[in-house]
């Protein structure tokens, strides 16, 4: 018995000293609520505390991209007949498509057992005792050595941690698993078949069990009651997602104060927040809401919401011709809005063009980087609620005596029909995707370039041709606007040319801007005259194609094959 006591208290001792280094290796972007009561579940439709567990994702903290594949860690042993695959609500936004699987679900169980994540009405989850866990260095290294990844490489700033409540349990009498995002999407699915079942858990437990306290990897901060079912809209945007960050990033990030979001200058821009009805909004008395940007007033009007239902609410404007911060305002006559006031940071790409290509340049010991994956999103999807009124018509009787004196009399209904019914709500749904190129060819002016093969010295040009697809309204949304193109001679870093929008609209093309050394003024990058043979590889960001839903964008390759420099084509004349 004595053993027993002493086994025990050291288990207990390992797990406290496991938890207590809470801080020393993460800094904590967590915070939670829910905790509502599941009600009268059913065998067919039920869920069981404790029955969670965690998607942790490893994301580069500069790119926002997400590295392998993410793990589910659970302390239990599930066996869903169906989930959704090991995607990240990164991948969701990013476009991926919600799909069930009913192969083997892949998990870990973490040693030590992780704390409960998701609260219920008889089980309260402590957000505090989860932030010491997933910030301990224990933590750091058990996830580090799952992802096939060195405790130095996991911690050492480049990378953060995306975490995402799991929960098990019963639908329509499967087995299920499905993280907050994925719950939200396949309940849009079922048409609220989900939510009419399992809204407790899904609705309101799962996703409030983790959110940001500080916008993050593109999630803005849920502003919400921390309590209560919440709309797939308010889910899909900041709920059931925490993050982790092992240190501060060596170049300075601007303070979340300074600005939300970043335009680009003489860029057409779509700016959204989401209004969320605490009660009904319909089309006796709809909602309009205002946005203030730069003296100007937008105002998008006749918005119906179903109670405790959210739509996005945007504005479409132009972007100032120069760098400067702008605050833009916005207000409703009805429900209550996600943001209030937005600080936009309006840039000019085009100042940091690469200088002058000389003869005698060198790059002795060069070696090629791979390009670079900025932040892509290639599709979108929102919706528009509408309604339409369900008329029911109901008999009110009014009873009146009509006296026939001393024959009596007898009771006459002078009543009338009256029309009780409600609205009915709808939502259009609309899309949006963008495809695009990078065509990488030699310059006209270099002489012996034959097809895609051409000398190092002579120029290249760049044409970007850039497909938007939409069956949204004009106001709504733009085409792409901007391209920038990185070069590998600079390590894809230190210099980039902003491309002219040459052709604008759904059907856009962007070619490189007159380059100022060359003689016949091309639309030409120099390559260096020192660049070894092989591939020359372009990249190219495409972006601000924007939605409702935010910005499309799209990482592009072209590439042309170096043989030989400009110097095998210069010869010595006879005098």
């Amino acid at each position: 018995m004595r053993k027993r006591a002493i086994s025990t208290l050291l288990a207990v001792l390992l797990l406290f000293s496991f938890s207590i280094t809470s801080f020393a290796a993460g800094d904590p972007n967590i915070d939670g609520g829910g905790g509502g009561g599941m009600g009268e579940g059913t065998s067919a439709n039920s869920w069981d505390p404790g029955m969670d567990g965690v998607r942790v994702s490893v994301v580069n903290s500069d790119t926002g991209a997400v590295m392998g594949t993410p793990i589910d860690y659970t302390n239990k042993s599930p066996l869903p007949a169906y989930y959704f695959g090991e995607k990240s609500k990164i991948h969701y936004r990013n476009g991926a498509d919600l799909s069930p699987v009913t192969g083997a679900y892949q998990y870990r169980n973490p040693t030590p057992a992780m704390p409960i994540i998701i609260s219920s009405g008889s089980v309260s989850a402590n957000i505090e005792t989860i932030k010491r866990y997933f910030c301990s260095d224990g933590a750091a290294r058990m996830i580090a050595s799952d992802f096939g990844i060195t405790f130095e490489t996991l911690t050492g700033g480049r990378y953060k941690l995306l975490l995402e409540p799991v929960a098990y349990f019963t639908f329509q009498g499967q087995n299920v698993a499905m993280t907050a995002h994925e719950a939200a999407l396949y309940d849009q699915q079922l048409g609220g078949g989900l939510r009419s079942k399992m809204a407790r858990l899904t609705h309101q437990n799962l996703p409030l069990a983790m959110f940001l306290e500080r916008p993050d990897l593109g999630f803005p901060v849920f502003s919400g009651a921390a309590a209560g079912n919440q709309p797939n809209a308010v889910i899909l945007a900041c709920l059931g997602l925490g993050t982790v960050t092992y240190a501060e990033p060596e170049e300075e990030e601007p303070e979340p104060s300074e600005y939300d979001v970043e335009y680009r200058i003489n860029t057409e821009v779509v700016t959204a927040v989401t209004l969320t009805a605490g009660s009904e909004i319909n089309p006796d008395s709809p909602a309009r809401v205002t946005f203030n940007v730069m003296g100007r007033a937008y105002t998008m009007s006749n918005i119906v919401v179903p109670e405790g239902e959210s739509q996005i609410v945007w504005c479409k404007w132009t972007a100032p011709a120069s760098e400067q911060t702008v605050t833009i305002t916005v207000s409703a006559n009805k429900g209550y809005l996600s943001d209030s006031r937005i600080n936009a940071k309006i840039v000019d790409l085009g100042q940091n063009p690469p200088p002058d290509p000389k003869a005698d340049d060198r790059s002795d010991g060069f070696r090629a980087a791979s390009p670079p994956s900025y932040p892509q999103k290639t599709s979108a999807r929102w919706t528009v609620w509408w309604a339409r009124w369900h008329p029911f018509w109901v008999w009110i009787p009014v009873w009146d005596w009509c006296d026939h004196g001393e024959r009596g009399g007898h009771w006459v209904d002078n009543g009338y029909w009256e029309d009780q019914g409600w609205y009915d709500f709808f939502t259009d749904i609309y899309t949006a995707t963008l495809t695009a190129s990078s065509k990488i060819t030699p310059d006209a002016k270099a002489p012996t370039a034959t097809g895609s093969v051409m000398k190092s010295g002579y120029g290249v040009n760049n044409e970007v041709t850039a497909s938007f697809s939409t069956n949204a309204p004009g106001s709504h949304v733009t085409g792409a606007q901007t391209a920038v193109s990185r070069f590998p001679e600079f390590g894809y870093g230190a210099y980039w040319r902003l491309l002219d929008l040459i052709t604008r609209g759904y059907s856009a093309s962007l070619e490189f801007k007159a380059n100022p050394y060359s003689t016949y003024n091309q639309r030409s990058h120099f390559t260096p005259v020192w660049y070894p043979n092989g591939t020359y590889t372009v990249h190219t960001w495409l972006l601000d194609a924007w939605t409702p839903d935010g910005m499309l964008s799209a990482n592009l390759i072209g590439s042309v094959n170096i043989e030989g420099s400009v110097f095998d084509d210069w010869h010595i004349a006879p005098k």
